[in-house]
C-alpha cells in the first residue's frame, strides 16, 4: 500500500500503480448506457484517464473539463472518466456541463479497476471510491504517462498528460 493525502491526512492506496513502459491493465468499467466496456474496446485509439473520486468534486469536474477541451480535440483519441459515480450521475453531469468529448465509466460494478490500477483508496472518509490519477495509454496499449495525485485536493499535470499524449500520436 502507498499512501496519498487528503487534506494532508494520509490516506492508504491498495494496488501497483502503472508506471510508464508498462502494459496498461485490462479493465472491465460500466458505461453511461449501463454496458461493460473494456480496454479492448479503444484499441487502436490513444486513451486518457481521467481516474477521479467523484464528479461531485470540484477539482474532479475541472479535470474532466479540462481534458474534454484539450485531448478531446486530437483524433485517435478518447477521454475516459473514471470514477465510482453511478453511471447515471456521470451521465448527466457530462450533459449538464456539454461535455461531449469525454466518455464516462464506473467502477460501480467492477471495483477490481481500483486495485489494478493502483488508486484503491482503503482507509479514510475515502474508502471504497479511487484516488485521483491521470494515466495516458498509446493505441497499442503501453502506458506513456502516469501520475497519481499525491494530495487528493489537487489538480493533475495537464500539460505533462497532453505532452505525453501529443509525442505518443507523432511515435505511431
Amino acid at each position: 500500500m502507498s499512501a496519498v493525502t487528503l487534506g494532508g491526512n494520509p490516506i492508504d492506496v491498495a494496488g501497483r500503480f502503472p508506471q510508464a513502459g508498462d502494459a496498461a491493465p485490462a479493465f472491465k468499467l460500466t458505461a453511461a448506457d449501463l454496458a461493460d466496456v473494456g480496454l479492448e474496446a479503444f484499441a487502436g485509439k490513444r486513451k486518457v484517464l481521467n481516474i477521479v473520486p467523484s464528479l461531485d468534486t470540484p477539482v474532479c469536474a475541472t479535470s474532466t473539463r479540462k481534458f474534454n477541451e484539450e485531448a478531446g480535440k486530437l483524433a485517435d483519441t478518447v477521454v475516459l472518466v473514471v470514477s465510482a459515480d453511478l453511471p447515471f450521475a456521470a451521465k448527466r453531469f457530462c450533459e449538464t456541463e456539454g461535455l461531449a468529448n469525454v466518455q464516462t465509466l464506473s467502477t460501480f460494478r467492477n471495483p477490481g479497476f481500483a486495485e489494478a490500477y493502483g488508486v484503491a483508496i482503503t482507509s479514510g472518509p475515502l474508502a471504497g471510491i479511487t484516488a485521483r490519477a491521470v494515466v495516458v495509454i498509446d493505441a497499442n496499449d503501453k502506458v506513456v504517462h502516469a501520475q497519481r495525485v499525491g494530495e487528493i485536493k489537487d489538480e493533475p499535470d495537464y500539460a505533462a498528460a497532453l505532452a505525453a499524449l501529443k509525442k505518443a500520436a507523432v511515435m505511431q
